[in-house]
């Protein structure tokens, strides 16, 4: 045992010593020049180390160096700029003059991807005939790097004259193989329009065609958005995608996509053909998706407050834009967009068998299908959008049979409707500001409802308990339920800047029937109908008053807020005029049996005279 720690201590101690003598007979300044020289031949990239080379031996043999700069031919700005550089590099191939780099570390480092940093080619520059190949220098140090290592850096990305995206905290931990397969985990932070983005993710990826392709499997994403317009708690995730590039033409393509985030899950792939105007593809499948927990809307009995959904306040940067932001974005690209979820929630409606197909071309956005179940029923709302100097969005809504009191709480709408409701029609907007105001909307609808029940509201109670009081023969049920009840009910809407006016209504139930027109300001949230109501059952008392009551049309009127509505029945002057109309028809009658004798005469002249 003694031996073999004696035999160890001195391999140790001629180890240092052969640290030391190399370190002390070895410049690392011999290796700037070679080093410069590598990187242009190999990349065409320019190389600057400023400052000496240094040695640093523990806890690794490297070559430390001040500030560094990489750039493309004729770029005006360095593509990488860092404040320190450390090269870990192998030991023995040093004693045979070969730079074996293991490890690059960059801290620090300024990555620009901008129009600024790309290469560019020189007027003057000679074209080399085609098939023609480059001139190999005879190579007396060879050069291999194995791990790429990048700590608190900072990506500035832009193309073309767009807007610059900024990813901060980078730290990249990058290692290749001998067939250009690498490992690669990443970490960084995105921060735009007050909002902010972390994420980390594992990935594999094949450089044998760089740089005329690239693949990479991204097995691990996790991420996290916050700020505003975003859930207090953030919007986090994880997921995984296998992606690949291609230079000619510049194009992203993703397949096997899988996000989970806040109760939602998504599936899918797509693509992205980079240019001057970039155009998406994407065909996305959801077995569940909550926009409530997406966006930030509270509905109504999740917030206990409001009848109106309840949305935090977006950044003050992407209102400031308006319509003519939102105009210019979307002619700024092309996609093709296909959408289908299971069960999708917004605004607190449950919809079933979701389906978006999209296509966006330069001025005109069209969505083909915008369609699903929800509340028993089925809804289509296919839309065009022009996003030209003079925006216009169009509407065809189809809705069949959709239960109303689930819907009336999302369009902010008094909760006392219910009933399978059908509306056909088209509706017309010239504004594509986020969200778009009701007062700005136009258009026209046919509308059927079946089993509708208004609660809180028994016309046929109001209208016999105001007949009983003003005539006491005659008297109504004696116990109410707190609703109306129409079995059918039918009518024409209209829409224009925010009033909304009902024609041609028509309701019947087997207590009731009714007709009318009515209209809804919608901002103010007020209303005034106006009914025709003839009451044919629950009528108790004379048989002859009661005969003519089922027979009577009596005006009712609402009107006021929906929070506070007030009615209005002239029931005393109808039944009043009603009684004398019916008097006069019987004594007409009479004379009209007995206009041979005088009395029948003498009537007849007085009720001509009435």
């Amino acid at each position: 045992m003694r031996r073999f720690l004696t035999t160890l201590a001195i391999l140790l101690v001629v180890l240092v010593a052969g640290m030391v003598a190399l370190v002390a007979l070895v410049n690392p300044n011999d290796f700037r020049a070679y080093m410069v020289k590598q990187v242009e031949e190999r990349s065409g990239y320019r190389l600057q180390l400023d400052g000496d080379l240094r040695w640093h031996v523990w806890p690794q043999l490297s070559i430390l160096s001040g500030g560094m700069s990489l750039s493309a031919p004729g770029a005006g700005a360095p593509i990488v700029s860092a404040e320190n550089m450390r090269l870990d590099v192998e030991l023995w191939p040093l004693l045979s003059h070969k730079l074996a780099v293991k490890q690059v570390m960059l801290k620090g480092a300024i990555v620009r991807l901008t129009p600024e940093s790309a290469a560019q080619q020189a007027n003057n520059a000679p074209i080399a005939p085609a098939g023609t190949a480059l001139p190999v220098e005879e190579r007396r140090w060879r050069l291999g790097i194995d791990k790429i290592k990048v700590a608190d850096s900072l990506l500035i990305l832009q193309r073309s004259n767009n807007e610059q995206v900024n990813i901060r905290d980078i730290n990249l931990s990058m290692e290749q193989n001998r067939d250009r397969q690498i490992s690669l985990d990443l970490s960084s932070r995105i921060n735009r329009d007050q909002r902010d983005i972390a994420f980390s993710l594992a990935a594999d990826v094949d450089m044998q065609h760089f740089p005329q392709q690239v693949n990479a499997n991204i097995t691990r994403l996790d991420y996290q958005l916050q700020g505003a317009g975003i859930p207090a708690n953030g919007i986090s995730g994880t997921g995984s995608v296998q992606a690949s590039y291609q230079q000619q033409p510049e194009k992203i393509t993703f397949t096997q996509l899988s996000l989970n985030t806040s109760n939602s899950q998504l599936s899918g792939a797509g693509s992205v053909t980079l240019g001057d105007i970039p155009h998406y593809e994407l065909d996305l499948l959801a077995e569940n998706l909550n926009l409530d927990s997406l966006l930030g809307t509270v509905s109504v009995k999740e917030n206990n407050a409001t009848s109106t959904p309840v949305k935090v306040s977006a950044p003050v940067i992407s209102r400031e834009g308006g319509a003519s932001s939102l105009e210019s974005g979307l002619q700024a690209f092309t996609a093709r967009l296909s959408l289908q979820a299971a069960t999708l929630v917004y605004r607190g409606l449950d919809i079933r068998q979701f389906t978006l197909r999209a296509d966006n071309q330069p001025g005109r956005l069209d969505i083909t299908a915008l369609s699903g179940e929800l509340g028993g029923g089925r809804f289509s709302i296919p839309a065009k959008v022009v996003t030209t100097s003079a925006p216009n969005i169009t509407l065809w809504p189809d809705i069949k049979d959709v239960e109303l009191s689930q819907v009336m709480p999302a369009l902010a709408l008094p909760e006392t409707l219910s009933g399978q409701f059908s509306m056909k029609g088209q509706f017309e907007s010239n504004s594509l500001e986020l969200p778009v105001q009701m007062q700005k909307w136009h258009g026209a609808a046919t509308l059927q409802a079946n089993n509708v029940r208004l609660q809180g509201l028994n016309i046929q109670q109001m209208v016999q308990m105001a007949v009983a009081r003003s005539n006491g023969n005659v008297r109504g049920q004696e116990r109410y339920e707190r609703y109306t009840e129409l079995q059918q009910f039918t009518g024409k809407a209209q829409l224009n800047a925010g009033k909304l006016r009902l024609t041609d209504l028509h309701g019947r139930s087997e207590l009731l029937s009714l007709n009318g027109i009515g209209q809804f300001d919608l901002p103010a949230r007020s209303c005034d109908v106006n009914l025709n109501v003839s009451i044919t059952q629950g009528w108790q008392g004379n048989e002859q008053l009661v005969s003519v009551l089922k027979n009577t049309v009596i005006p009712l009127r609402v009107y006021g807020e929906w929070g506070k509505l007030n009615y209005q029945l002239q029931v005393d002057q109808l039944l009043r005029k009603r009684l004398q109309n019916e008097l006069k028809k019987r004594l007409n009658d009479w004379a009209s049996q007995n206009q041979q004798s005088q009395k029948g005469k003498d009537l007849k002249q007085l009720l001509d005279r009435l």
